[in-house]
């Protein structure tokens, strides 16, 4: 079992009368990729905050890399890099100055090495010598990343990186992320993209009205939320109407000769519904499957989450 990058119980944090983190927690994995999904306001860039010693918890223990946040803040900032949601890079400086300068800040040894190989990595050695200036969005991006490593930390905060990027370039930050985690890096990645964290994350965690409306996995996220089904297409009136009168709690479309049978698309329930069809002599012409995706959870948890508050 990998032991813990990331450590937190009991984290509550709020801002005058209101609550930001209410008593929150949950572990991240070294190596792997552990995703903060939530609305506009539900806390992910104060949790990110916390954690990489930018603001202080209320209550709870935070402990990143091994150490307390409150009282080893130095340790752990020397454990951590962080990619916040704006690239924090210096547009009147190339892409080369900018990466000098922070090795030079962390007191990198051979720090010129290190620059050739990051802007090799992220594929900036054309434009290394050009000002931010004149770079795209996803070139600041790739740098601001680039920053992040030098000192090759071995956790690393993305907080809503690829916000305001093309699907090219996000691609691109998404095959950067899984280079890192093969070499043993861990990522705490905030995004408001779920087909992003559904790509990337190990674990992910839906953060609403300060609170965890869930974590897990992405299937085991995605089999909460009902709404599963399998849709059977025929092209024999037939065989739609003897689908149709025998099985149960079934949907039915008459026009396009389609039975729809609520399932959470497990092999067993496929299984079953397979060996029925063959022992009633009924062939379907198509069989699909559909299970909720990210979407459906992300929609269902939060509006749960956000009724709850409401009624309080």
């Amino acid at each position: 079992m990998k032991s813990s990058a990331i450590a937190v119980s009991g984290l509550r944090k709020a801002f005058g009368d209101k609550v930001v983190l209410d008593g929150i927690g949950f572990q991240v994995a070294a190596g792997s990729v552990y995703s903060l999904l939530g609305p506009n306001g539900a806390g992910k860039t104060t949790t990110v905050n916390v954690l990489t010693t930018l603001a202080k918890a209320d209550e709870g223990s935070v402990r990143v890399a091994g150490h307390d946040v409150a009282t080893a803040t130095e340790d752990v900032r020397a454990a951590i890099g962080v990619t916040g949601q704006f690239a924090a890079v210096d547009e009147l400086l190339s892409g080369r100055e900018n990466l000098r300068m922070m090795a030079d800040l962390k007191r990198v040894p051979s720090g010129g090495q290190v620059i050739t190989r990051l802007l090799e990595r992220f594929d900036l050695t054309d434009s290394a010598d050009r000002r931010v200036a004149t770079y795209s969005g996803g070139m600041r991006r790739k740098l601001d990343l680039a920053m992040t490593l030098v000192g090759s930390p071995r956790i690393i905060f993305l907080d809503e990186p690829t916000t305001g990027l093309d699907p090219r370039s996000r691609r691109t930050m998404w095959e950067i992320v899984r280079e890192l985690v093969a070499d043993g890096t861990t990522i705490f990645l905030t995004t408001q993209y779920l087909e992003e964290a559904d790509e990337l994350a190990d674990r992910i965690a839906v953060l609403s009205e300060g609170r965890f409306a869930a974590e897990g996995s992405a299937e085991e996220l995605k089999r909460l939320i009902p709404g599963g089904h399998v849709r059977l297409r025929f092209t024999d009136p037939v065989a739609y109407r003897a689908a149709a009168a025998a099985l149960r709690e079934v949907t039915t479309d008459d026009e396009a000769m389609t039975v729809q049978i609520p399932s959470d698309g497990s092999q067993r329930e496929l299984r079953s519904l397979l060996d029925w069809l063959d022992s009633a002599g009924v062939e379907a012409d198509e069989l699909t499957v559909h299970t909720p995706d990210l979407d459906d959870v992300f929609l269902a948890l939060t509006d749960r989450t956000s009724t709850k508050a409401a009624a309080r």
